[in-house]
């Protein structure tokens, strides 16, 4: 067996076109991988959606993964970022996208480059999505002719590479697909830290060459008029790696951190079944916030929460509510069939439990705490009406009627609270404090009724 073949297949079929570049670039990358000569089950060669993507089968030497369009980078930078946190493989994700899946998953270039994964992506740059019928592309030059640019493409290209350059990319290459550097070029992109693009530029003869009465003359033409060079451009060559941050912060003295956001408490909590809760009032007024502490509270008291927010778009009006499963054991299902407890301290939060109907589906044994402003009658529950808004102030209301609750359901001990709250700040402790006396207080003159 030869050293290519620990590559690529001795007996494989190219099952691209005439002319078409991307049997070059497979040959082109084989040849890369026996001048470094890396082992073959320490290469990944995820490709994409698209012509390049029947290399899969070409390598039977190498792993493949074969993604769905645009996601190649974000599958490779996965299989790369485990590699750093778990047991070192030294694996070399290789990436295979065309112009289209490149555009596609942009943002997942971009992110890689940002995060200098140790990965190369090759993207075949046709000018067009040549699988699916000769669609134009964000990379389509200028006048080029495709099957939904029939007049030619009115829009300028992406500078590929110039954009990932602003997004910090360690190595960046262009090259034609039939130029003799190119093996040198792809051996220099996957033997260099970090994220590496090599953008090979190349015809499709099943549409560019047709459509475009283009060849190899016209393609340095069109490089030409588009301004982009050729050959390894110059980046940031210096830049640490993600491998070399992530274990320099693992190998770093301990640094002084935030406090854990839930201490434990002794005793626990006594609460023996799930209990579902939820909370509703008006967008703005903290009461989602109340929520969080009535869960981070619950889980410093030993139990199991969520919490499920809900709200319109825009945030600062309408309703805001939150859903709330607390539960000695792990919770396995988070939706509100019929709640336990239902805490509504103003009319938007009522207007919106009736219309999801979480009002209707309350049982005989639900309690209900309103604020007096709300003047419905359940058809059932027990009803608990106290002046929250008036007392308590409309930002304070939510977090007063989980107080009043508790006080008359003592399922949380108070030290569970006594030790969130201290977390928080001097100014934000005060107002927590007050906010939960003033629930107690009124639990205290407002009986169920």
């Amino acid at each position: 067996m030869t050293t290519e073949a620990l590559y690529l297949s001795p007996t494989a079929h190219l099952p691209y076109c005439r002319g078409c570049g991307h049997s070059l670039v497979v040959r082109q990358l084989s040849c890369a991988l026996e001048r470094l000569g890396l082992p073959p089950r320490s290469i990944a060669l995820t490709t994409d959606i698209g012509c390049m993507g029947l290399a899969d089968s070409l390598f039977p030497y190498v792993h493949t993964v074969h993604t769905t369009h645009g996601r190649s980078t974000a599958f490779a930078t996965g299989m790369a970022l485990a590699d750093v946190i778990m047991d070192p493989q030294g694996l070399k994700p290789i990436v295979m996208i065309g112009d289209g899946g490149a555009m596609i998953g942009l943002l997942h270039l971009v992110h890689a480059a940002q995060l200098n994964i140790d990965i190369t992506v090759l993207v075949h740059n046709n000018f067009m999505f040549g699988m699916t019928g000769g669609q134009h592309s964000a990379l389509s030059p200028l006048n080029w002719v495709t099957a939904t640019t029939p007049e030619g493409n009115w829009t300028p290209p992406i500078d590929l590479l110039g954009l990932l350059r602003s997004a910090h990319a360690t190595f960046l290459a262009r090259q034609f697909a039939t130029s003799p550097e190119l093996p040198g070029i792809i051996a220099n992109a996957i033997n260099s830290p970090g994220f590496s693009v090599v953008e090979i530029i190349e015809l499709c003869t099943a549409y560019g060459t047709r459509w475009n009465q283009a060849n190899g003359a016209a393609l340095q033409e069109i490089i030409q008029r588009q301004g982009i060079p050729l050959g390894e451009l110059e980046t940031e060559m210096g830049r640490p790696t993600f491998r070399e941050l992530y274990h320099h912060e693992i190998e770093s003295p301990p640094k002084k951190r935030f406090q854990p956001a839930v201490p434990r408490i002794n005793p626990p909590a006594s609460l023996t079944k799930e209990l579902r809760l939820v909370i509703a009032g008006t967008a703005g007024e903290r009461v989602q916030s109340a929520a969080a502490l009535l869960c981070r509270s619950a889980l410093a008291a030993g139990l199991y929460s969520t919490q499920k927010n809900d709200n319109p778009v825009t945030q600062g009006s309408g309703f805001s509510l939150a859903e709330i499963c607390l539960s000695p054991k792990p919770i396995d299902y988070t939706g509100m069939e019929n709640p336990d407890v239902v805490l509504v301290v103003s009319k938007d939060g009522w207007k919106e439990l009736q219309a999801n109907g979480t009002i209707g589906a309350c049982r005989d044994e639900t309690l209900l705490v309103l604020d007096s402003e709300i003047d419905a009658i359940p058809q059932r529950g027990r009803v608990m009406r106290i002046p929250l808004r008036h007392k308590a102030s409309p930002r304070r209301a939510a977090l007063a009627s989980i107080a009043a609750w508790l006080a008359k359901d003592p399922v949380l001990p108070v030290e569970a609270w006594d030790a969130v709250v201290a977390l928080e700040s001097v100014g934000r402790r005060g107002e927590f404090l007050a906010a939960l006396e003033i629930g107690r207080q009124l639990a205290g003159g407002g009986p169920a009724l």
